[in-house]
Formats: C-alpha cells, sequence, structure tokens
C-alpha cells in the first residue's frame, strides 16, 4: 500500500493529540472561579476584581451561545517542534460537544511519504472521526474514515488509570472558549491588560497565569483521580520541566471571546496555540460518516499487531 498501516495510524494519533491534547489544558470547571485568589492589595486587588467581572460576564454569554467558528494555530520550538505547526479551522458546538474541522501541518508530514496534506475531523458522542482521503479509500475497500472511539479504546487499555484519564475529558473533546474563561478565572495574577483591535473587531485583553498545580486544582476532568495519583501526575509535570500555562483572552463589546492564547513551556520546548472565535451560535450540524465507508482504529490496531512492529502493508 501506498501508506502503510503504521503511518495512517501514525496520522490518526497526531490528528488526537491535537484535538484531545488541547482539551485537556483548555478543561475550565464549567462554572466559572471555585476559589478566591490569593491576598493581595490596593489597585492590584481592584483591577483582578474587575477583569474577573468581565469575565464572568463572557464566561456566561459563551456557554449560552453553544457553538462558533474556529481557527487555531498551534506552534511548537524546541525539541518539541518536530512536528511542526498545526492549523485548524470549522466549526465547533459545546453542550453538547460536536467539533467539524480540517486540520493541516507539519505534524501529518511527519508520518511519511503518502500521508495526507490535510485532513478533516469530526468529533461526536465522544467518537472522533479521521478522513484520511481518497488515497485511503482506494486501499481499504472505499473506506476513507477512521473512527476513533475513545471510550472503547479507554476500556481496551485494561489500566483504570488510563481508562480514568481519557472518559474524564469525553465531554471536553473540543476547543470551548466558555472553558478557558473557566480556568483563566481561577489565576491569582490576572489583570486587565487594555483595549486592543482584533480581526477588525474592538476588544479588550485579559491575561494570567496558572501553575500546573492550579490547573490541576481548577480542572474538574482530574476529579477523578485519587490524590496519590494526582501527586504523581504534578511530579512528572515538575521533572518534564513543565512551567504552568500563560493565558491571554481578548473580549468584544458583546463580552464574547474573539482571540485566545495559551502558551506552555516545558524542558523539551514551547507550544504557542492561538484561537480566533466568531459566529458565535452559528448552526453546526454534525454528522457521523456512512458506517460503510468508515474504519474502526481498533481493527488497525489488531492489523499493526499482525504486521509486527516493523512490518508495512
Amino acid at each position: 500500500m501506498a501508506m502503510a498501516a503504521w503511518k495512517r495510524a501514525g496520522v490518526c494519533l497526531t490528528a488526537a493529540a491535537v484535538v484531545v491534547g488541547l482539551a485537556g489544558c483548555q478543561d475550565g470547571d464549567g462554572g466559572g472561579s471555585k476559589k478566591k485568589a490569593g491576598a493581595s492589595s490596593g489597585s492590584a486587588a481592584q483591577s483582578r476584581t474587575e477583569a474577573a467581572e468581565v469575565l464572568q460576564a463572557a464566561f456566561k454569554k459563551t456557554s449560552e451561545a453553544k457553538s462558533s467558528k474556529v481557527r487555531m494555530t498551534i506552534e511548537t520550538s524546541g525539541a518539541a517542534a518536530q512536528g511542526g505547526t498545526m492549523e485548524m479551522s470549522g466549526v465547533q458546538g459545546w453542550d453538547p460537544a460536536v467539533m467539524d474541522v480540517t486540520m493541516k501541518g507539519g505534524g501529518f508530514a511527519a508520518a511519511g511519504p503518502g500521508a495526507p496534506e490535510q485532513m478533516r475531523v469530526i468529533m461526536l458522542d465522544g467518537v472522533m472521526y479521521m478522513d484520511m482521503g481518497a488515497e485511503q479509500a482506494a486501499e481499504m475497500d472505499g473506506k476513507r474514515w477512521v473512527k476513533m472511539d475513545f471510550k472503547a479504546l479507554a476500556d481496551a487499555t485494561g489500566d483504570p488509570k488510563i481508562q480514568k484519564q481519557m472518559t474524564g475529558g469525553l465531554e471536553n473533546m473540543n476547543q470551548d472558549p466558555a472553558q478557558q474563561l473557566a480556568l483563566l478565572l481561577e489565576s491569582p495574577s490576572l489583570k486587565h491588560v487594555g483595549p486592543e483591535k482584533v480581526d477588525g473587531v474592538e476588544a479588550q485583553h485579559y491575561k494570567g497565569t496558572l501553575s500546573f498545580e492550579e490547573m490541576i486544582d481548577a480542572n474538574t476532568s482530574f476529579d477523578l483521580l485519587s490524590k496519590e495519583e494526582r501527586d504523581e501526575l504534578v511530579a512528572t509535570a515538575e521533572k518534564s520541566g513543565m512551567k504552568g500555562y500563560d493565558t491571554e483572552i481578548w473580549v468584544n463589546e458583546d463580552d464574547l471571546p474573539v482571540k485566545m492564547v495559551v502558551g506552555m513551556t516545558m524542558a523539551q520546548g514551547t507550544t504557542k496555540m492561538t484561537s480566533h472565535f466568531s459566529d458565535y451560535g452559528a448552526k453546526v450540524e454534525v454528522e457521523a460518516p456512512p458506517a460503510g465507508e468508515t474504519f474502526d482504529f481498533m481493527e488497525m490496531l489488531e492489523e499493526l499487531q499482525s504486521l509486527g512492529a516493523g512490518g508495512t502493508a
């Protein structure tokens, strides 16, 4: 085949890492700030209070909107940059969580010759569908879509810890701007930067920083873990050089986010995610691909096992 089974799997995992991995970074508590920031005084405290009031209003408006168009760029530097820059654009919905986007970038090229230059990705009911293109369909009896059911994958591992981590974030698998607002509200350093124009729209710029441990405390997906598991996760992050999350949000006059930037620093490099949002309330009609055109990722894993570690299809 023009694309070996392991290359197809690599492309799928690249797409999944972008959608699911980033969702974990963007998961707030789903209801605004859970705790008060650390002690501060004077104008700094007043500034944070005023910023929090604006973002609370933005959280409410964004939650009610339930959908938007999104355009995202993920940039990496250092050793983490081997996958290159990834771009994603399309429509998304939250409550319920759905997504229909097109992804492209260096991460796919890393899978080798025959990998698609871009890929359409659909998220629906906790399942991710990836369009591998016409070439894939010709090689797989007309099946161009790969289906990745995360709950099924979690169950297949037989590892309770992995199951908790994977299924705990199922409802957050799209880049929900309301959740990022909730997370930023937890930042003790939250502040108002000032007015700026974004995509031709007047907006107010806010920013804040969360340590990895503060992010864990604010993220309800990690409530499924025991104290020992949480401590282990924090220790692992510290060993990897994870410094925390720097978040910036621009809110327009309608109390809706028009741009978000999330930066992460680790020992192997940095990651910066820049998202632009528009058309809040846009109609999102997402349907799963026909079953006859779909190939299950679990079957792909079985195929890889039959081929062996170095096999080609």
